[in-house]
This record gives structure tokens, sequence and C-alpha cells, in this order.
């Protein structure tokens, strides 16, 4: 089968302002002045696996593992310090809650706003409306701005979104942590015909339970670094192993 995401020897540094600046003001004088000085943190380190066509694999691991920043990378927002990344087809990607949305438009101005993002035309996105109206359950609020929403209800809009039309790779981060179970299951529903058609899920999440029912690969990271890969039982036992110590 062919591989939709590659990534070879990816490794991510941030750098970091040690000193806090008050104002934007004071943070260009610093720079003017070349007084700013930084730290390195390494997020990602020679990190290497590839994901085929129709795979779900999840990513494990714990807060401040590396496990968003490496979806941001695979999703084309940031680009590897070392190494390479290489996606074939078009990505779908639910990272930050919020993320693609303006919060003072409404509901139905957002779907337009995150579509377009994504890449669709106003006219396909006019076809789909009512469809993702629906299935977000949010008809009620959707000429509402989106200040108003919860969590719940910015992260049901932003899958309803991402999943109206066929992503070749869908990338999720904990997307399932906020909002009711209930909508979860037809979340999930969702993400297998999408699968039956051949789409690529890649995905975040704490929920040992949704990586046994959903995936069939996990990868697991420590610091960055990918310590398993295999069956999401093997991964999951080691890294459960590993988080009692």
């Amino acid at each position: 089968m062919t591989a939709v995401v590659r990534c070879e020897e990816v490794s991510l540094c941030y750098r970091l302002a040690t000193q806090r600046v008050p104002s934007l003001k004071e943070f260009a004088i610093q720079i003017l002045r070349g007084a700013l000085t930084y730290r390195e943190l390494w997020a990602l380190r020679d990190v290497s696996f590839e994901v085929r066509r129709g795979e779900a694999v999840a990513i494990v691991g714990r807060n401040g593992a590396g496990k968003s920043t490496l979806l941001k990378v695979v999703s084309r927002i940031l680009r590897p310090t070392t190494g390479r990344c290489a996606t074939s087809g078009n990505v779908a990607p639910i990272l930050e809650l919020g993320s693609g949305f303006d919060p003072e438009l409404t509901g139905r101005e957002n779907i337009f706003l995150n579509a377009l993002l994504l890449g669709h035309r106003r006219r396909a996105i006019r076809e789909r409306l009512e469809a993702i109206i629906a299935f977000s359950e949010l008809a009620e609020f959707i000429d509402s701005p989106l200040r108003n929403y919860s969590s719940g209800m910015r992260a049901r809009l932003g899958f309803a979104i991402a999943t109206a039309w066929f992503p070749e790779v869908l990338v999720l981060d904990e997307v399932f942590a906020v909002g009711d179970e209930a909508f979860a299951l037809k979340c999930r529903q969702r993400m297998r015909s999408l699968q039956e058609e051949g789409t690529t899920l890649l995905l975040v999440t704490h929920q040992a339970a949704l990586v046994r029912a959903t995936c069939s690969r996990a990868l697991w990271l420590d610091r960055g670094r990918l310590r398993a890969d295999g069956s999401p039982a093997e991964v999951l036992t080691a890294y459960q192993r590993f988080s009692l110590r």
C-alpha cells in the first residue's frame, strides 16, 4: 500500500526567550538592542515513520511529549528544523480547539471561513452547508457568534466541517476530550465510514479505549523521541508500564 505520510528523521526546535517581556513595544526595543537571549527546546528528535493509505494510527504519550507538534508537522503548519516530512493528498487537520475560527463571526460564517482555509470553494461549501449544520447538531446556535460556543460546540463544528468532504488524511488532536459521549460515538461512526472509503487517520488521544477501538497501529512519543511503533495493545502496554514507574 502507498505511504501517504512519511517522516524521515524529523526534529523540531523551538527558540524560547529567557526574559519575560511585558509588551510588544518592549519586545521590539529588546530586539533592536540585541538584548534578547533564547534557549532551545527540542520538541521532536529524529522521528521516523510511515503511514500507509487507509491506516488508522494513534499517537500516545505524556503531555509535552511532542504529539501535537508532530501533528502540526504532518499538517504542514510547522516545518521541521531538520529532517523531512512528506504528506500526499489533501490533509484535514482538527488541532487546537478554535484554530481556523474567528470568535466574532457566527457559526455559519465560520463554516465558510474554515472550509475555505481547507481549500474548498464557496460553491462546494454552500452545497454542503446544511449537511454540516445537521451533523454538528448546532442549528439552534448556528447564527450566534462563536465566542458564545462551548469548547464542545466548537469541536462539533470543526469535526463536521473537516469530515464533510472526503479527506485523504484526517488529523485529529484530542477532539474527543470534550463534548458528550453520544456525539463522540457519532464521530467514531463517521471516521469508520471515511476509513472504509480509504481515508488515513492520524489521532492523538489519551483515551486508551478509543485507541483500541479505532486504530490498527500506535506510536509512542516520549520527550520528542519515538519509543515504540506497533499494535495498539503492544504500544499501550509498554507506555502504561513506563508511566507507572
